[in-house]
């Protein structure tokens, strides 16, 4: 078995390196449906699995100048507390009971969705908004819709491990639609890091993490994604996404029926 999880990261890491796509999209559904892990241990491992990989995309982008700490500031404020009160909630109701099983596998399957959404409409939206600028929120209303949109990502990521990547980044395009795509990469990033470790923390608090899991997702993650990186440019991203988005429909609609 421990062969099988390390192909498995092995794999998502290929997809995460040729779409950009968060692992725990893929992760988090593969553990649940393939493997027949539970849904909270599913989440608690992916969660401490992307603290870790992301920390060293951080590092990478922080190099490069491409993160911007003012919006990662203000995700903070509303994701931190956001995963602190869900994971007080996930104790008090019992993270590993059969309700809030079947509560975490509708919230994967709905963060399946909004991660299909983002890959289709992501681009578009941009490109809209950069043409109606009057559309555009501005100064404290901005400040507040950014840690609202915070607070939303800690919730969500907290419950289901998925959020942080492609959701995440569709909402700072909403939000700031004039980043760079290596700016939204970046602070998508940076602002995950202390949410996924406290949402991780957590799950390790509920005792829904397997480390002998995570140790093979990591081994055959790490070089998956970079392969994938290097493999990214020669093959289309508008066929890539279409697949991932067919096959992520597919999972979440297995997740729900």
């Amino acid at each position: 078995m421990t062969v099988s999880y390390v192909v498995s990261g092995f794999a998502v890491g290929v997809l995460v390196g040729l779409t950009g796509v968060g692992g725990g999209s893929l992760m988090t559904p593969l553990l649940t449906l393939l493997f027949g892990i539970h849904p909270s241990v599913a989440v608690g491992t992916d969660l401490a699995f992307a603290s870790a990989t992301k920390t060293a995309g951080t590092f990478a982008h922080r190099f490069k100048g491409t993160v911007r700490w003012d919006i990662v500031r203000r995700l903070s404020y509303g994701a931190l507390p956001a995963a602190v009160i869900t994971t007080l909630l996930l104790k008090h109701f019992g993270a590993v009971s059969d309700g809030i099983s079947l509560v975490i596998r509708y919230s994967i399957a709905i963060s399946v969705f909004l991660t299909v959404i983002a890959l289709l409409f992501k681009s578009k939206l941009q490109t809209w908004l950069n043409a109606h600028p009057e559309r555009q929120l501005q100064g404290l209303d901005l400040s507040r819709a950014t840690i609202l949109a915070g607070a939303v990502l800690g919730t969500l990521v907290t419950i289901s491990s998925i959020g942080a990547g492609a959701v995440g980044a569709t909402l700072l395009v909403l939000l700031y639609p004039r980043l760079s795509p290596a700016e939204v990469a970046g602070t998508d990033i940076a602002y995950a890091v202390p949410l996924t470790a406290i949402a991780a923390f957590g799950h390790w608090w509920l005792g829904s993490i397997d480390w002998s899991l995570l140790g093979a997702l990591l081994l055959g993650s790490v070089p998956g994604i970079t392969i994938g990186s290097f493999a990214a440019r020669a093959v289309p991203e508008k066929f890539l996404r279409g697949l991932l988005a067919i096959t992520l429909t597919s999972v979440a609609l297995k997740l729900i029926w």
